[in-house]
């Protein structure tokens, strides 16, 4: 239409509108059908519209309908970074083996007057300070998830040091898993909200190397079984140094066998959970007159729960577990096997016995407000030993805590903890009791990353 006023405006404006003036009609009639006919070809140069159809959507209808909106779950993994940095500072009123210094072990207290030195130290560090990633990619077969965390307190060959010790290196996907994590037997939720590290001696506490299947879950509720590195340790006692065991070697010819369910509703969960595992030990100088080798099988049982009370204010953390040979899946026990005296058999004087154990937990975690928390409770480990232990092994072990714990902000916490350890040898009648008052300070992060589905 623009053009068509366009050639109206020339029209009116042309020297041929000033001819019809001068009464030339018939140039003028001429010149108007030539206008028209080219007004006609300029009509038939505009573009038409037409009436859209079921079939055949508007223009305006497709831009105005929503986009597709994709399911980030389905379409992208996630990846979350996680740690925390922690400072603890304390006064330890006794004495204990200096390679633990900063936690309450039994195990570690003096089996004798000033074994490790005089009583009073004040310790500080950073070693429960840790670092993690988790990640979920989605798949054909479920989500594949996994987790690396370590920390920096070291043990065994770095025990007392500053140093990378890894935690959790895990993968699973659908009802399997396999790598480090929790072993089945135990129940992580038992753990109290303390200050101090290692945590209760009478708790089943091991992460281990596992191959493991899920066949059922549902929400918190499962059933775990798995197949577990196997390992133990032993006492030869008073035979310690003799040649008749000095070519005696420990051998692990299967896996630990392990498994639980755990059974959650919202007033908190129950778990029984169960391992067997076979031990043996081999004479590796056959010609000898005195024979040491033998085998035994470990079993254990372990019953725990967790129980919110008090509008979830409250939580009672309980445990409750006896078993023989599985000390090494116990958070601070001694060795699993010791020797005993054989009779009977002149040619096996000597002879390998898995020691029971009893371990048990009790703690409560309060909630004050929401920026204010208590845990408070006790925990026992007892062994049994053999006639041919010294009388200065370790027997029983007693541990408890109660402190307050400060939220000042989000991902921070501060807070002041009261420890108390007792040692209890087997014969000697010596027991040792260790105090402790610890501060410490720990700031959390956590945050998410987004990746884009392979």
């Amino acid at each position: 239409m623009t053009r068509t006023f366009l050639l109206l405006g020339i029209l009116l404006a042309s020297p041929v509108f000033s001819v019809a003036q001068t009464s030339d009609q018939q140039d003028l009639r001429q010149r108007i059908d030539q206008l028209e006919k080219e007004l006609q070809a300029l009509k038939a140069q505009m573009p038409t519209t037409t009436t859209p159809t079921p079939e055949q959507p508007s223009e305006s209808s497709v831009q105005t309908a929503p986009p597709e909106k994709k399911d980030e779950k389905k379409d992208f993994g996630t990846m979350q970074i996680y740690g925390a940095a922690q400072l603890d500072m304390g006064y330890d009123a006794g004495a204990n083996n200096p390679q633990w210094f900063d936690v309450v072990r039994p195990t570690k207290l003096p089996a004798f007057k000033d074994e490790f030195g005089k009583d009073g130290n004040f310790y500080s560090g950073v070693r429960q300070s840790r670092f993690g990633v988790k990640t979920s990619t989605p798949t054909k077969f479920g989500d594949l998830k996994t987790i690396f965390e370590f920390e920096l307190f070291g043990v065994g060959v770095d025990a007392g040091q500053t140093t990378f010790r890894l935690r959790h290196a895990w993968g699973e996907i659908g009802q399997f898993g396999a790598g480090q994590t929790w072993s089945p037997f135990m129940d992580p939720d038992v753990f109290p909200n303390s200050l101090e590290y290692w945590g209760p001696t009478g708790m089943v506490f091991f992460r281990n190397v596992q191959l493991r299947w899920t066949p059922y879950s549902s929400g918190d509720s499962n059933f775990i079984i798995a197949l577990e590195r196997p390992g133990a340790s032993a006492d030869p006692g008073s035979l310690a140094g003799r040649v008749e065991i000095a070519n005696t070697r420990a051998r692990f010819p299967a896996p630990d066998i392990s498994a639980h369910y755990r059974h959650a509703r919202d007033w908190g969960h129950v778990q029984v959970g169960t391992i067997i595992r076979y031990l043996r030990w081999d004479d590796l100088n056959p010609t000898d007159a005195i024979r040491t080798d033998g085998n035994t099988w470990g079993w254990g049982v372990n019953l725990s729960a967790n129980l919110k009370l008090n509008e979830k204010k409250d939580v009672v953390r309980l445990q409750g577990m006896f078993g023989e040979g599985v000390q090494n899946y116990m958070n601070d026990a001694p060795v699993d096997v010791a020797a005993e005296v054989h009779f009977g058999d002149p040619t096996r004087p000597f002879a390998g016995k898995k020691l029971p154990v009893i371990g048990v937990v009790t703690f409560l975690d309060h909630a004050w407000s929401e920026t204010f928390s208590s845990s408070v409770g006790y925990s026992m480990i007892d062994v049994g030993n053999t006639i041919l232990q010294p009388a200065s092994s370790f027997e029983r072990g007693h541990y408890g805590i109660l402190n307050l714990m400060y939220y000042p902000v989000k991902n921070l916490m501060t807070g002041a903890e009261f420890q108390w350890g007792r040692r209890k040898n087997v014969r000697d009648g010596w027991t040792y009791d260790d105090y402790r008052v610890q501060v410490g300070a720990r700031y959390n992060f956590s945050f998410n990353v987004f990746g884009e589905k392979e």
